[in-house]
């Protein structure tokens, strides 16, 4: 497909108020956004959600969402995997679930330039971070969680040590923005890096099968240039399914959404546009009758599952659009050339 039909495709079936209209009818009035009806919560996803609703220009809902979260917040910093309906599911506290708060808060911050919103949730935010590198290992692999005994887990995970990247960069940024300098993470961030970079094999490699240990260590911007473009290339085949989309599992016919949606992102993040368009095209009629999104679908019996909608599937759909066609100010969020030349203590232009 032409790059010119793929991008004309994806804007006649793009509804960004169906979308955000759906998300709407999910949220609380506690700020609490699920998964789907009756679904339960989780801290991470819930902040794609958010990324979402700004796209939308929804920030009244974004700061309830946020406001949510800044009140459940463990005392160390943490919060708990799940909630179903404002309590306590899954009380492991995983590292990337307590760091990427800070995503949110800078998209945030680049759609509106609310710096009294940055001030207000500095302390949460700064009590995540701090939580997420306090599993830090000597190496710069973060380790993924403690149990609900407390007990630490030492594995390391690829795709949630990625995402703490990306969250330490956008902690680093809102940090710049405040005339604040913490060079404790700059530390963590430089060996985390370092550490996806040079030591790859240090991470539990029996998440291979799952299509973010591919590409999030592109996403987050770990990865760049060559590195990037050798590892898009050399795994293409294992995860992505020609016209249809990404596999959330390489071994599995499942076509996923937000995984597809995820992966553009990483494509435009590192230059290659004009085939994030393409794969993004690829997803654009698979919607229900109201424009909102399947979470994912087997392939070839074209078979949707689940059946459920999913909040931050849809989330993710409106994040890839804005990457492709520039919708918003924080279309640039993954994109390595927004993040070029940044010092740690200034402020991002």
């Amino acid at each position: 497909m032409a790059l010119k039909d793929s991008r004309i495709k994806s804007l006649d079936t793009l509804n960004i108020d169906s979308v955000i209209s759906f998300i709407l009818t999910l949220q609380r009035e506690s700020g609490d956004i699920p998964w789907h009806t009756n679904g339960k919560t989780d801290p991470w996803d819930l902040v794609e959600t958010i990324m979402g609703l700004n796209i939308g220009k929804r920030f009244d809902a974004s700061y309830r969402a946020f406001e949510w979260l800044k009140n459940i917040q463990n005392p160390d910093g943490s919060w708990y995997s799940s909630y179903i309906n404002g309590n306590p599911g899954d009380r492991t506290c995983e590292t990337h679930m307590a760091a990427y708060i800070s995503v949110g808060l800078f998209h945030t911050w680049l759609m509106n330039k609310d710096t009294l919103l940055l001030e207000k949730m500095w302390l949460t935010m700064e009590k995540g971070i701090d939580y997420a590198i306090s599993l830090q290992t000597k190496g710069g692999e973060i380790y993924w969680a403690k149990s609900p005994e407390g007990e630490i887990d030492p594995m390391s995970l690829l795709a949630g040590s990625s995402s703490i990247f990306m969250s330490l960069k956008c902690a680093l940024a809102i940090a710049g923005i405040l005339g604040k300098r913490k060079i404790s993470w700059e530390n963590s961030f430089d060996n985390l890096g370092k550490s996806i970079r040079e030591n790859i094999h240090t991470y539990n490699v029996s998440k291979s099968r799952f299509s973010m240990y591919w590409f999030y260590p592109i996403l987050s911007g770990a990865l760049t240039g060559e590195r990037a473009e050798h590892r898009i290339e050399k795994y293409w085949h294992k995860y992505v399914i020609e016209g249809q989309g990404v596999r959330c599992v390489s071994d599995q016919p499942w076509v996923t959404i937000a995984e597809t949606s995820e992966f553009v992102l990483a494509l435009n993040g590192m230059g290659q546009k004009e085939k994030a368009a393409i794969v993004f095209s690829w997803i654009q009629d698979r919607m229900y009758d109201d424009k909102t999104y399947w979470c994912g679908y087997t392939y070839p019996d074209m078979v949707i599952w689940p059946e459920e909608k999913i909040s931050w599937t849809n989330a993710v759909v409106l994040m890839a659009a804005d990457a492709v066609y520039s919708l918003t100010p924080a279309s640039g969020l993954f994109s390595n050339s927004s993040w070029e030349g940044f010092i740690y203590t200034e402020l991002v232009n």
